[in-house]
């Protein structure tokens, strides 16, 4: 059996479950594995492989997705982690996939480095970050795995194989939802540290979407939250500085991030779905929370978000030309039919990129989030949601809820036939798909 001589790291075998973040997707996979390194890793997946087994790898649990769930071989890879070198002069750092990014960033900060746009949790492995199409917010910025200079990706001969910019294998290693292999390292390419002054402000929803194209092109970070049944969009705007830090306490911190949450908090969420009828009025009462605030802090302080409520996601990207229109269809579509969705949707740019299978693959792009507190039904409302976004060619976070397939994704990733034939050639038996990879890669 798979892992027999490595008892003191092996979570389980057949009997331990794995669940994500929010406690949505959960699997009793038949062997669960801690990997204690890169040649133990080598050892477990050239045995898995030869025998014929599926081996799926998880991170932190983040992903709202079936990404990580298996019922055979399931590695967890947390202790491959760390900086493993690092070029100052030119920025280009490696470092091992399974390093919590809240890690990597006090990690580059020593260095004088910094990753050069986040997204809003720091909580993820930069392994599923990057494999998902994670992306933080900025109309000239792409999503992190855009990042990468060199990857090394084990097969399941054991064997690591290093993929460099300029090839496909790396274009298609970038986002790959862990179906071309195990990701071992990734080479990032780093920026200066450097400082960010963030600014929270309460808007008319109107003015937002009007000003949209100038907001966005006028400063480094944009992006808004607007809550259903309201016309209050709270914004947040982040711009690199030179002016002396000014921190938000803890306190402030806590107070000014449940916000973007809900401002009344996970016990109203819950209570939300017995009272239906009261959740306009909640939203509304929810912006009372709204006020300016500043900071002036290092710029992964200022990037990540605390999360005190579980929840579950789904996140399309869209072409930037039709994120408003989209956005105000999904806002009427929820108040016209009372959805029970009393948390605020998250609406998000970011530049285009040409990794393969990349939501933002080709075009600039704007994401539009929407959330419902774990307790509470999401399905029947992400689906009719998920209808207007197809409506507009919208392509799915791999990480976040969605309902497609491989049949009807393909037509909307130009170069997904490359993809395919990459996936052909590194992963010919599939040995890398569990159920979620082979709905919506194909088999």
């Amino acid at each position: 059996m798979v892992g027999e001589n490595y008892d003191a790291r092996k979570l389980g075998s057949g009997g331990r479950s794995w669940s994500n973040w929010a406690g949505h997707q959960s699997c009793r996979p038949r062997d669960f594995i801690r990997v204690g390194g890169v040649g133990e890793l080598s050892e477990i997946v050239g045995e898995a492989g030869a025998a014929g087994r599926q081996i799926t790898t998880v991170g932190s649990g983040h992903s709202f997705t079936p990404t990580a769930l298996s019922d055979d071989l399931l590695l967890d890879i947390s202790h491959i982690a760390g900086v493993i070198s690092a070029d100052r002069e030119t920025g280009l750092v490696e470092v091992g996939a399974g390093t919590i990014l809240a890690d990597l960033n006090c990690e580059l900060d020593h260095l004088g480095l910094a990753m050069p746009n986040l997204g809003d949790i720091d909580r993820q492995t930069i392994a599923g970050a990057v494999s998902t199409g994670t992306h933080g917010t900025g109309r000239a910025l792409p999503n992190i795995s855009a990042q990468i200079e060199k990857a090394r990706v084990m097969g399941a001969d054991g064997e690591i194989r290093e993929f460099e910019s300029g090839s496909d294998e790396l274009l298609a290693t970038r986002v790959a939802i862990g179906s071309l292999g195990v990701l071992v390292s990734v080479t990032l390419r780093t920026v200066p540290a450097f400082n960010l002054h963030r600014i929270d402000a309460p808007m008319d929803l109107d003015e937002v979407m009007a000003e949209f194209d100038r907001l966005t092109e006028e400063n480094e970070h944009f992006e808004f939250f607007v809550f259903p049944y309201t016309r209050t969009a709270l914004t947040l705007t982040r711009n690199r500085t030179d002016k002396p830090l000014a921190p938000r306490s803890a306190a402030d911190r806590f107070l000014g991030d449940v916000v973007l949450e809900n401002g009344l908090g996970d016990i109203a969420l819950r209570l939300t779905g017995r009272f239906r009828s009261s959740i306009p009025k909640m939203a509304r009462y929810s912006t009372a929370f709204m006020s300016q605030s500043e900071q002036i802090d290092l710029s992964h302080r200022v990037f990540a978000n605390y999360r005190t409520i579980r929840f579950n996601e789904m996140e399309y990207a869209l072409p930037a030309e039709s994120g408003p229109e989209a956005l105000d269809r999904v806002l009427a579509l929820i108040e016209s039919e009372t959805f029970p969705l009393a948390m605020p949707i998250e609406c998000r740019v970011s530049a285009g990129d040409d990794a393969l299978i990349s939501q933002a693959h080709g075009r600039p792009t704007v994401y539009i989030a929407v959330h419902q507190h774990r307790s509470m039904e999401h399905e029947p409302y992400f689906r009719a949601i998920e209808g207007i976004f197809r409506e507009y060619d919208g392509r799915p976070h791999w990480g976040k809820l969605h309902y497609r397939s491989a049949k009807d994704l393909a037509p909307s990733f130009p170069r997904w036939a490359d993809f395919q034939g990459v996936r052909d050639k590194l992963d010919p038996q599939r040995t890398f798909s569990n159920a979620y990879v082979t709905k919506v890669l194909g088999a």
